[in-house]
């Protein structure tokens, strides 16, 4: 039997508390199936838009998807640790290191990412949904439509959150097959209209020059997707139990999930937008570039690859809910999350410019998480005063750092215009809390006599 907890309904019955250890029979190579499976969808090759759509061309797109990603894999793979090493999630044991209230800090960050992440899988999901029904059917798509669409996502990706993880391996296994098939009949289809050669306009590099833009893009579209795992990488880890499996044998898996299943939908998104452009919407472009042969298999993909990337972040939004207000019980949570993910849907198609939105809310997001990240902190009367000083100082040097289309902080101006957040948020995190040591060690305790 599949991990997790559950009761005659087959529904998980585990939220944050620790997995017991007869329940954690999950292996290395099942995180690697749920990091690759969960994002094979078309959400994540939005992210591989983004280049194109900076005024990169196709090899500096590559290059700034594949080195933001490394290195983003690179710092958010020692993460995995900390569900293996306790059989709870990342936000619940940060307590650890920020306090047992300060956890609570964890659990926001993880229900912020995944309520963006979620809201653009339901968005990229009902738009592809629609736009192919819609070419098939000869018809004009309506906001009615999109509606319904959105609705008929969220419902889906909300029942594989709710039935937990056992839910989530299974149909992850599934999408890593019938996505990996429908990502390469996608290559195969638009291959005659794809120039590899494709230099790019630097007229209409995003903020201006060559290599400010790279450098967005490589934080948005590369370096942003590892770090939005940070409090994610325990839902899954706390079930491969020590006993069995190494650490490093851990470790080695988070890596290759991360940067495995980041870097094949990304790139294939840099693919589809070279070949279907379209500057309003990355779906759009796909949904008219491919062949008729390719619409079937299109419509698979979006409604089978938005189960897996809607599913694993809903379920753990519902976690990181759950850990927020304890009342409820996970499936509870889960619900409440799902009508949020879909609230935030109908803002970024009816309200919002959509690519600014994204942009935007990834590199803030990632100026959050990264301070989070950074530090070994430890804690005293349940908060850790230090610990979260440090991330709040660098949270805010971190956006002041943030260089986009639609807001460049002071400390970018001065970079020239280059988006700094990733390394500035977290170096600052880092010296704030050294120094506050240093000066009050009481605000934090002694992490020895503990």
């Amino acid at each position: 039997m599949l991990a997790g907890s559950r009761n005659e309904s087959g529904v998980e019955q585990n939220g944050v508390d620790t997995i017991p250890s007869g329940e954690r029979t999950s292996t290395p190579r099942d995180l690697i199936t749920i990091l690759w499976g969960g994002n094979l969808s078309l959400s994540v090759g939005v992210f591989g838009w983004l280049p194109i759509l900076y005024g990169l061309g196709w090899t500096a797109s590559v290059t700034a998807i594949v080195s933001g990603t490394l290195v983003g894999a690179i710092v958010v793979t020692p993460l995995a640790s900390l569900g293996y090493r306790s059989g709870t999630n990342n936000s619940v044991t940060s307590g650890a290191f920020f306090g047992v209230r300060g956890r609570l800090v964890a659990s926001a960050i993880g229900l912020l990412l995944c309520l963006g992440y979620v809201a653009l899988t339901i968005w990229s999901g009902g738009e592809a949904l629609v736009g192919v029904l819609d070419r098939m059917t000869g018809s004009a798509g309506s906001n009615a439509q999109f509606v319904l669409g959105y609705a008929v996502l969220a419902a889906a990706v909300a029942v594989v959150a709710i039935y937990g993880y056992r839910w989530l391996l299974r149909v992850n296994t599934m999408i890593v097959w019938v996505i990996g098939a429908v990502m390469l009949l996608t290559v195969i289809g638009l291959w005659g209209d794809f120039d590899p050669g494709y230099p790019g306009d630097p007229g209409l590099y995003l903020l201006g020059s060559f290599w400010p833009t790279w450098l967005l893009a490589a934080l948005t579209a590369g370096v942003a997707g590892p770090v939005s795992y940070v409090t994610q990488t325990g839902d899954w880890t706390r079930y491969i139990s020590p006993d069995r499996y190494s650490e490093p044998a851990v470790l080695r898996a988070a890596f290759v999930g991360l940067a495995g299943g980041l870097l094949i939908p990304t790139l294939w998104g840099a693919f589809v937008a070279t070949a279907a452009f379209d500057e309003n919407s990355f779906v759009a472009g796909l949904v008219v570039g491919v062949p008729n042969w390719l619409l079937v298999p299109t419509l698979i993909g979006a409604l089978v690859g938005s189960l897996g990337q809607g599913g694993m972040n809903l379920y753990s939004m519902g976690l990181d809910m759950d850990a927020i207000l304890p009342r409820l019980s996970r499936v509870q949570s889960t619900l409440l999350v799902t009508a949020l993910s879909t609230a935030l849907v109908f803002l970024g198609k009816f309200v919002w410019d959509a690519e600014t939105a994204v942009t935007t809310f990834v590199v803030v997001l990632t100026s959050l998480a990264t301070p989070w990240a950074v530090g070994r902190y430890w804690y005293a009367g349940g908060w850790n005063a230090a610990a979260l000083l440090a991330w709040l100082a660098g949270s805010v040097v971190g956006v002041c750092s943030n260089s986009t289309d639609s807001f460049a902080g002071p400390i970018a101006n001065l970079a020239g215009g280059v988006d700094v957040s990733f390394l500035t948020s977290g170096i600052f995190a880092a010296i704030v809390y050294a120094l506050i040591l240093k000066v009050r060690p009481t605000l934090s305790g002694d992490l020895a006599q503990r």
